[in-house]
């Protein structure tokens, strides 16, 4: 009933936006031809005045350009208040559709998988239909970077309980999320323009020399008088001063322009860009927070009484004043006149030192302001998940646990808990859902290590390091065989295991060997395992593992998966039981396909 409501809320608000676009469409159709009116009426007026020599076409004409500057300005706006309340439209079409029919169209953060992390290839954390495409609200490179890095790394225990109230403030803030979202989505960004911006930042230049600052301003000042003494005395010495001089600021410029192309070399295209980071950052500034880790956000973007988002803006004019130095009139015409672009780069430098070791902060801002929205809106579309409570005692229990990424109407929930044993052996016959239980635990622990909501009911636990071994595979470039590589994913697990509590899944593990071998080396295994404070579970097929208990039921706990004939079908309920699994389903669903007798 809860997620019914959530989807009517964003076909409603679906609704809004499509009435707003659609009256915004008209608005800009409206302006365009009303520029257009302007510009020919402007060139008649025009017309008129050097046709008849009458002043009051010329004030007509420049009163019409004047307009048509307003109306382009206009339609500008326009034009972005169109496409804002598109992308908004959207977002909550795509919101619906998920939450309906589970439609995923957002990034699946393929390239951040990386098959040696300690767990996010076996949990399916980036890819096709993963975790983060679940998560994933973010549109900048730095919100896709910074939400990744949330689920491939844990935060510190001071940092979780700050996010998990940061997230629970967000969820709260439907309109300024999508907002964020809407106006990350129309930013011209990706991963090169960003780098691009990093590493100009990171260049040190030099001072314009005070020689060439003096004359910058000296040669253009001496010419503007030259011209006033021209239209006054119309003598040719004012005439031949003008041509040395706009000669002189000419020879200045030339000098001068390969330092100008440097100071912008590769970064001339990012404008829009930047101007788009500061859209986001002003609208992180304008709101309204009363959670502290927001607050301190905002903060981070204050520079001596000065936003972020103005420092940004100023310097996308800068770059908007230099960008036409490639155009060979405007560059000789405008230098000639004023050394333009010598005051541009003056302008420049000048920003690039007081503020250029500021901006992969700001950027950063951007990127955890989206990480925490892609959570927040998570809690938002699920209001049933929970966050859990945190403790310091390496304890971890969950009350109706199940996967967030299945479905409501099929999710099957089920309590456990590591407090009196903390390691638990895992039997079940095939398809009786071990493997995705291991998942649900590693993904609600990564979960909580990201400081967002859980799966459960309720859940206590210790945020700690999470170690899996799932999936592994023969690599033919590095030679090496299933097996191999997986006493390697084992041996790198034991090796991280000390007198500090980590969270451990291990499934079916030394597959690659004879059923003797892998009883041995199992057991082997969990020997060593619960010599550490490793916390954890292992699925096997093997049930004389189970036996491992009986030396170790202080530590050790028996739990299984059954399944159930009935009418000659296979009744799975995936509800976790005490004990060794009893039943068994391979031999039956082969002789039920005809594959054996």
């Amino acid at each position: 009933m809860q997620q019914e409501k959530i989807i009517e809320s964003y076909e409603e608000r679906q609704k809004q936006y499509a009435v707003a676009y659609s009256i915004a469409e008209k608005i800009h159709y409206r302006l365009g031809l009303s520029r257009l009116l302007a510009l020919l009426l402007a060139g008649l007026a025009f017309y008129f005045w050097f046709s008849r020599e009458q002043s009051a076409y010329l004030f007509v004409g420049v009163g019409l350009i004047a307009l048509f500057v307003f109306l382009v300005k206009r339609q500008q706006r326009v034009l972005r208040e169109k496409l804002l309340a598109q992308e908004l439209m959207l977002i909550n079409e795509e919101e619906a559709e998920y939450l309906r029919q589970g439609l995923l169209p957002f990034e699946d953060g393929a390239v951040y998988n990386d098959g040696s992390h300690a767990y996010a290839a076996d949990l399916d954390i980036f890819g096709n239909r993963s975790l983060y495409q679940h998560l994933n609200r973010t549109a900048t490179y730095m919100g896709c970077h910074a939400l990744a890095q949330s689920l491939l790394q844990r935060r510190s225990a001071t940092e979780i309980p700050l996010r998990q109230r940061a997230v629970a403030a967000m969820s709260d803030q439907l309109p300024l999320r999508q907002q964020f979202y809407a106006t990350g989505r129309i930013t011209s960004d990706n991963e090169d323009s960003y780098k691009r911006l990093l590493r100009w930042a990171a260049v040190a230049d030099a001072p314009l020399s005070t020689v060439l600052r003096f004359i910058s301003f000296l040669l253009p000042a001496l010419l503007c008088c030259s011209i006033v003494m021209y239209a006054i005395t119309r003598s040719d010495i004012s005439w031949r001063l003008i041509e040395w001089l706009a000669g002189a600021n000419l020879a200045v410029f030339f000098m001068t322009v390969k330092r100008i192309k440097k100071a912008i070399a590769g970064t001339g295209p990012i404008q829009k860009t930047i101007v788009s980071y500061a859209t986001l950052l002003r609208l992180i500034e304008d709101a309204t927070f009363t959670d502290e880790y927001l607050k301190s956000l905002q903060q981070t973007l204050e520079q001596n009484g000065t936003n972020a988002s103005a420092h940004l803006q100023e310097l996308a004019a800068i770059y908007g004043a230099m960008e036409n130095i490639q155009n060979p009139f405007a560059a000789i015409g405008m230098n000639g006149l004023y050394l333009h672009h010598i005051h541009a780069l003056q302008r420049l430098l000048v920003w690039k030192k007081n503020h250029a070791a500021h901006i992969e902060q700001w950027l950063d801002v951007i990127g955890e302001f989206e990480a925490i929205n892609s959570l927040a809106n998570q809690r938002f579309n699920n209001p049933d998940l929970c966050f859990p409570d945190l403790n310091d005692k390496g304890l971890v229990a969950f009350r109706e646990l199940g996967h967030p990424l299945i479905a409501h109407d099929k999710r099957i929930c089920n309590d456990i808990s590591f407090v009196d044993k903390r390691f638990v052996i895992l039997t079940g016959s095939n398809m009786s859902g071990k493997s995705t239980f291991l998942r649900t635990l590693g993904v609600n622990m990564v979960l909580a290590g990201a400081g967002g909501v859980v799966c459960a009911a309720s859940a206590n636990l210790q945020p700690m390091d999470l170690y899996v071994s799932m999936r592994q595979s023969d690599s033919l470039a590095d030679n090496e065989s299933y097996f191999f590589a997986e006493v390697k994913r084992l041996k790198h697990i034991i090796s991280r295991l000390d007198d500090a509590p980590h969270f451990v899944l291990l499934d079916e593990i030394l597959r690659g060997t004879n059923s003797d071998d892998k009883r041995s080396g199992t057991i082997g295994v969990i020997e060593k395992i619960i010599r550490t404070a490793a916390i954890g579970a292992i699925a096997t097929h093997d049930l004389e593992v189970c036996n491992t208990t009986y030396e170790h039921p202080d530590i050790l706990v028996n739990k299984c998966f059954e399944v159930e004939t009935v009418n000659d079908e296979l009744i799975f309920d995936y509800k976790l039981k005490e004990g060794i699994c009893q039943n068994k389903s391979a031999t039956f669903i082969m002789k039920k396909m005809n594959i054996i007798d």
